[in-house]
């Protein structure tokens, strides 16, 4: 089942329990995908742009997060990291960094790299490979640490 319809079956559920953080959360994923759809012209939304609009999600309440809690603001925060629950449930899970690593080597050797100045090209190598699968922030830093 496409990840929009998911969504869609998820809120109707969530509406019949009156479930409202939950409602809240699916209804904010809903408007993202319309939007996402308006963008392409399109009725419907792949799942791979869907899986990308869901991570934006995800990162936008991981930095409200972070914001809310240097501000003391622990019920905001809180309201975040529930919204933020919901969103992970539907995202694939990321490699371990054990898998990571040993992408990473994998790209270095395929691309040729031998210095920092060639990160660009073992990130571009991994992210075509993995990128739904990839946390771009680990593999960076792993990256570094080969080529350093």
């Amino acid at each position: 089942m496409p990840l929009v319809d998911t969504i869609n079956d998820q809120l109707k559920t969530a509406m019949k329990a009156q479930d409202k953080p939950r409602l809240l959360a699916l209804r904010n994923i809903r408007a993202a995908f319309i939007l996402g759809m308006k963008e392409d012209g399109a009725d419907t939304l792949a799942d791979d742009k869907a899986t990308a609009l869901l991570r934006s999600l995800a990162k936008q309440r991981q930095d409200s997060i972070t914001e809310y809690q240097k501000a003391k603001r622990e019920d905001l925060a809180a309201a975040e990291a529930a919204e933020l629950a919901v969103i992970e449930e539907f995202l694939p899970r990321l490699a371990d960094e054990a898998t990571t690593r040993a992408w990473v080597e994998q790209a270095i050797a395929s691309t040729g790299a031998k210095r920092k100045a060639d990160m660009g090209r073992v990130m571009g190598a991994l992210m075509s490979a993995h990128k739904a699968e990839l946390d771009g922030k680990l593999a960076n830093r792993l990256v570094a640490e080969k080529l350093a």
